[in-house]
Parts: structure tokens; C-alpha cells; sequence
């Protein structure tokens, strides 16, 4: 077969872990000799400056938007693609493909979200086989879902002079560093980590214990009076929202994703990646992912003073055992969710599907 050409279509204006995805999955596709992606956003969105070329803007206003429904039709048709990806409810809703004639629509789904709004969709793809058998569950055919997950890509190594600056502007020395990363949101549940973290000892084996959160969001003022109101006060630092993380997974000793919710967890990858070891919470995502024990620490959502102790465990653990957390993590992440293993996986199934519309 040949080239398979995509429009990936996605309506979102903000980064968020989605969006991080959406941007590495297209310039991957692009990397290939066998996949093409065009990226799909809506005006003024960030991910223009995030994303390469072919991109195109359309407006996506809202899902009743019957000129943003138009518009994305016209697109579609003059661009003649062989796929249609869309992601999220937006895109997806707004893009309505006769089956068996013209591109196959795939929808890609990140999260638990109302079925009814992806049955017009000819396939839909789930990042964790929790979605995709919630989305059976629900009535949706079986042999349209399909489980792919993500991958994150290899980091390029942190200069020593961009870490000095940043140790400098944190007034790090020889501290031992959590890093955690995320939206400021409720799911994400960063009031827990505060307190978790407050109860921490000031010191482990002589060396200070410093948190650094990266990102933003609708709760950003709570926590950092939060913060401000801990005994832990000057040693939690806020970040806001950073393109590149690598800087402070290079800082740190010990990656914690603490939420309440989370589908899949690419910050899990992401600390695996940068060969940091993880605490997490059984989210849907991390239990998925991770093996208590191995690849990571696993705790109980909301239980404070268990990830209090789980941090402190990893802090105080010998070398030896946090290189075999480190090892183990990576392993999981390159057997299950490298870029080639993701890539692949992608166009066998949009060359099962054309297979079938032909």
C-alpha cells in the first residue's frame, strides 16, 4: 500500500498532555516513509508554535457550530486524505464522514466521555484498554475499538550550564528534588501533594527535600496560598506551565503523579523516560502502567500519609534499588510504549481499516 495520508484534528487552544501527544504523534507519522499527517487546529491556537509543517487552521467554535462544521468539510475535501483522525469531543463532533465513501474517521480517545457523542465515528481508538472496554460496555461494537496507547520520545540531553541556571534562579545546592507535573486542576489532585509533602522530614540524610511543581491551571491561586500557609512553605516552588520539562526531570531524585484521575498518565512515561524513578497514586492510568513494587510505587488515591511514606521510602532507598526502579522502568516503557512500537500500531490499523472500506 501506499503513503497513508492523515488529518489529525484536534480543537484545542491550550497545551495540555493531549495536545503534548497529538503534536509528538504527528511529527512522528511525519518521520516515516509510510505515514503523512497533516495537523488540523483552531485558530490562534498554542500548538502552532509547537507544531512542523503541514499544519492548517480551521474554526472550531463549538460543536453547534454549523460554519465550523463547513469549514472542517471543506478542508477535508480539498485535502482528499485517506484518514480523518480527530481527538476529543470537538473535532470529532464536528466532523460527520459517510462510511465507505471517501476517508475513514478514527476518533482518539484519552478519557471516559459520553459514548453517544462517537457513534457516528467508523473506529475509535482508546490510549488504555480501560476506555476501550468501558466504551463496549456502552454499547459501542467491539471490533470498531481499537487499544493504542501513547509513547513519549527520547529526551535530548539537558545542557549542565541550562541546569546550573535553573539551580541557581531555585536556589538548589545539594538538594534531593520531587518534581511533579500537570495541569493545576482538582482531578490532578496537587492539594494532596502539598500535604504529603509538607509532612516530609525537612531533611533525609542530610540533604534538604525541595518540590517542584511545573504547570497551571483553574487552580493555581489555591494552591499556592496553600503552599504559602505549609511548613514547607519555602521549599515548594511553583514552575507555571513548561514547554520543556527536561530541565527538572534532569534535578530530579523522585517523579510523584498524584492524581485522582487519570486515564493513562503520560507523565509516567515521561519520568521513565528521563530515568527517574515514579510514585504514583492507582489511578485507572498508573495501574495500567505500573507495577507496585518494580517499575514504580504505587499508593492509594487521597491517602496522604501513604505517599508521604512512599516518597520517603524511595528518598532513603540505596542506590542499587533505586537504579533496578529506574531499569525496570524503562524496560516497561520501551517493550510497551516506544515510539516505533506506537507508530506501527497506528498504521496497521489505518491499513486494516482502508483494507476494509475498499
Amino acid at each position: 500500500m501506499s503513503r497513508i495520508q492523515t488529518l489529525q484534528i484536534i480543537g484545542s487552544k491550550k497545551l495540555g498532555g493531549a495536545e503534548s501527544f497529538f503534536v509528538r504523534l504527528h511529527q512522528a507519522f511525519n518521520q516515516t516513509n509510510d505515514l503523512g499527517s497533516t495537523a488540523i487546529v483552531p485558530h490562534k491556537s498554542e500548538l502552532l508554535s509547537s507544531l512542523s509543517a503541514p499544519v492548517a487552521t480551521s474554526a472550531m467554535r463549538s460543536v453547534f457550530d454549523p460554519l465550523s462544521r463547513f469549514s472542517l468539510g471543506a478542508l477535508i475535501r480539498r485535502e482528499q486524505p485517506d484518514i480523518v483522525q480527530t481527538w476529543m469531543g470537538r473535532a470529532t463532533r464536528l466532523v460527520h464522514l459517510r462510511p465507505g465513501k471517501g476517508p475513514v474517521h478514527v476518533a482518539r480517545l484519552g478519557g471516559f466521555y459520553n459514548p453517544a457523542h462517537y457513534r457516528h465515528v467508523h473506529a475509535l481508538v482508546g490510549n488504555t484498554r480501560g476506555i476501550c472496554d468501558y466504551l463496549i460496555k456502552h454499547g459501542y461494537p467491539a471490533d470498531r475499538v481499537h487499544y493504542i496507547s501513547n509513547f513519549v520520545p527520547r529526551p535530548e540531553p539537558v545542557e549542565a550550564e541550562q541546569l546550573q541556571q535553573w539551580k541557581m534562579r531555585l536556589n538548589l545546592k545539594d538538594d534531593l528534588v520531587i518534581f511533579a507535573l500537570g495541569r493545576l486542576h482538582t482531578n490532578k489532585a496537587f492539594d494532596t501533594l502539598l500535604d504529603a509533602f509538607s509532612a516530609l522530614p525537612e531533611e533525609i540524610n542530610g540533604r534538604r527535600v525541595q518540590l517542584l511543581l511545573a504547570g497551571d491551571g483553574p487552580l493555581a491561586d489555591q494552591l499556592k496560598d496553600q503552599a504559602s500557609k505549609s511548613a514547607a512553605s519555602n521549599r515548594i516552588h511553583f514552575l507555571g506551565w513548561q514547554s520543556d520539562p527536561a530541565p527538572f526531570f534532569a534535578m530530579a531524585d523522585l517523579f510523584v503523579c498524584p492524581s485522582r484521575h487519570e486515564p493513562l498518565g503520560n507523565v509516567i512515561l515521561e519520568g521513565w523516560a528521563h530515568g527517574v524513578p515514579v510514585v504514583s497514586t492507582r489511578s485507572d492510568g498508573a495501574l495500567e502502567l505500573m507495577t507496585d513494587g518494580s517499575d514504580g510505587v504505587l499508593t492509594e488515591v487521597d491517602a496522604c500519609e501513604e505517599l508521604t511514606s512512599a516518597m520517603q521510602q524511595v528518598l532513603t532507598a540505596s542506590d542499587d534499588q533505586k537504579a533496578a526502579m529506574v531499569t525496570a522502568g524503562h524496560s516497561t516503557l520501551e517493550r510497551r510504549f516506544g515510539q516505533e512500537t506506537i507508530v506501527s500500531a497506528y498504521h496497521a490499523l489505518y491499513e486494516q481499516l482502508l483494507a476494509g472500506a475498499r
